[in-house]
């Protein structure tokens, strides 16, 4: 199996912490020169400090804010124009918690601004150097949501789907560029984002975090929460050589909780 990524400059979005972190760990273990790309400078440099460099890979950060457009785009595209990107990783927090029908319309042009216009900007600065590679691979990391929407994240699940369509559709207009466009579903991990999903469902309905944790635990055949690394490994494979016919597709790390096929 053609695992082996030495030669592929890697941009893992979100890389300061959780799955990017350990997407962007992944990659560097595989071959890839990898950019951790994430708002906070220090948290960057820990990161980067842990990188592994198997083939003396130099890796390197970029701090730039996925609500930034213009700065986004002019950073992302330098950075292409200097070393072509042929991994691309779209990896941003979800939108806060609630009802979708009491969200307000700041809500999802926020959300939709962070997550479908950010991920469109960053494609348009790398497209050109896979395109002239003719090689690339797009994983942008969603939620099972774009399969079976999850109570009081309505913003999120609308968003997701969004997501999901766009890269579906991209993935039909660029397999032809030997570039395949693919989405990670990860279900419930141990990240930053189930902390905050914990407390925002604890102040809701006024329980206890570990009980609402043993409930949701309760819909997952395995029987625990993921590991970040365990859905990073998902998606370092997609950008592997081995992965070369997987195109368009949705695919759920979530312990097996979905119901639907």
């Amino acid at each position: 199996m053609d695992l082996d990524l030495r030669g592929k400059h890697a941009l893992v979005c979100g890389a300061s912490e959780g799955i990017g972190r350990a997407t962007a760990g992944e990659l560097a273990s595989l071959g890839a020169r990898v950019t951790l790309l994430a708002r906070r400078e220090d948290a960057l440099r820990a990161a980067l400090a842990h990188l592994p460099t198997p083939h003396g890979q130099a890796h390197g950060i970029m701090a730039a804010d996925v609500a930034q457009g213009d700065a986004l785009s002019r950073a992302v595209a330098a950075l292409a124009a200097d070393a072509p990107v042929h991994i691309l990783v779209n990896n941003t927090g979800g939108p806060p918690g609630g009802p979708a029908h009491a969200a307000g319309i700041d809500a999802y042009l926020d959300a939709f601004n962070k997550h479908l216009v950010a991920n469109q900007r960053l494609l348009q600065a790398v497209l050109p150097g896979m395109r002239a590679a003719g090689w690339g691979r797009i994983v942008n990391v969603i939620s099972t949501s774009v399969y079976e929407p999850i109570p009081n994240l309505g913003v999120s699940n609308t968003i997701r789907g969004a997501v999901a369509g766009w890269a579906k559709t991209l993935s039909r207009e660029l397999a032809g560029d030997g570039i395949t466009v693919n989405n990670v579903l990860p279900g419930y991990t141990r990240t930053q984002r189930l902390e905050q999903i914990l407390t925002d469902r604890s102040q809701a309905c006024g329980k206890p975090q570990d009980e609402i944790a043993r409930a949701m635990l309760a819909s997952v055949p395995v029987g625990r929460f993921a590991e970040a690394a365990e859905i990073a490994g998902v998606i370092a494979f997609l950008c592997t050589p081995a992965a070369a016919y997987v195109d368009g597709q949705s695919i759920a790390v979530d312990g097996g909780r979905m119901q639907s096929i």
